[in-house]
């Protein structure tokens, strides 16, 4: 870059003063020979404070401040002083488990591969590492499992977090809904007005037997308590399961079933 200097003509008398008599010349003045006439005329005075005259000839205190851009001392590598570190956005994943998973609780090993920064500050290579998941009974749907500070290294930066998130796979037989589990199952006509038992498999293994005594209507529900999810505050205590059905009519009716079941409904056309 090109830079311009304002030139001091009374400096550069005085250096050649300097140049040509030495101390004695600008303390005491040039020799009567050469004062007469000509540059050499005028007497300098030395005001005796030589931290002065070093500001004067070179501009400041330091004589090799032309060489830096910034007040930033030179580095060669790693972190600059004054630079102040920032984290790298969070790395998300998903976590995919089962519905038995997240009944029972498990855990979970999963392999990274990440760059860690070596001994020297400087460089580095490619690391693998075995992170734990300790799946809790009754987790839900996009929990968050927080790794502080698992991602990449770099000399200049703070290391990702790892998150991964859950998400529950489906399951054959249940739908959850927050805590509660959802079954449906089909059921005859006949089974809807005049009653039935059926059974249920549960996620701990237990069949349940359960009795329907009620006429099952298209939007009819059979809520059997604390047979559902866990909550992850209290393990202890559970959802509920809720039955739902799906009721299969006839395609066809004979005059002689139609009449029977008028009958049976006493009902009069």
């Amino acid at each position: 870059m090109l830079e311009t200097q304002v030139i001091d003509q009374n400096m550069i008398r005085k250096k050649a003063t300097y140049d040509k008599f030495g101390e004695e010349g600008l303390k005491g003045g040039i020799p009567p020979e050469f004062g007469k006439t000509g540059a050499w005329s005028s007497k300098y005075i030395y005001h005796g404070i030589p931290q002065k005259t070093f500001r004067q000839f070179f501009g400041g205190d330091n004589p090799f401040a032309d060489f830096y851009t910034n007040d930033a001392p030179l580095q060669f590598g790693g972190l600059q002083p004054g630079v102040v570190k920032t984290q790298d956005s969070a790395i998300e994943r998903d976590l995919h488990l089962s519905l038995d998973d997240l009944f029972h609780g498990c855990t979970k090993k999963i392999k990274i591969s990440r760059r860690v920064m070596n001994e020297d500050g400087y460089t580095s290579s490619i690391k693998d590492k075995i992170l734990s998941i300790d799946v809790k009974p009754g987790w839900k749907e996009g929990t968050r499992i927080i790794f502080p500070k698992e991602g990449d290294q770099s000399p200049n930066g703070i290391p990702a977090d790892i998150v991964f998130i859950v998400r529950q796979k489906s399951h054959p037989q249940f739908i959850r809904q927050l805590n509660d589990l959802i079954y449906k199952t089909q059921i005859s006509l006949e089974m809807a007005l005049t009653g039935f038992s059926m059974d249920v498999e549960t996620l701990d293994g237990r069949l349940l037997s359960i009795r329907i005594n009620d006429i099952v209507h298209p939007s009819y529900k059979k809520v059997v308590t604390g047979e559902g999810m866990p909550l992850s505050q209290d393990p202890a205590q559970r959802g509920n399961l809720v039955l739902t059905f799906d009721i299969q009519f006839p395609e066809t009716l004979s005059t002689e079933g139609a009449q029977l079941i008028k009958q049976a409904l006493n009902l009069k056309y």
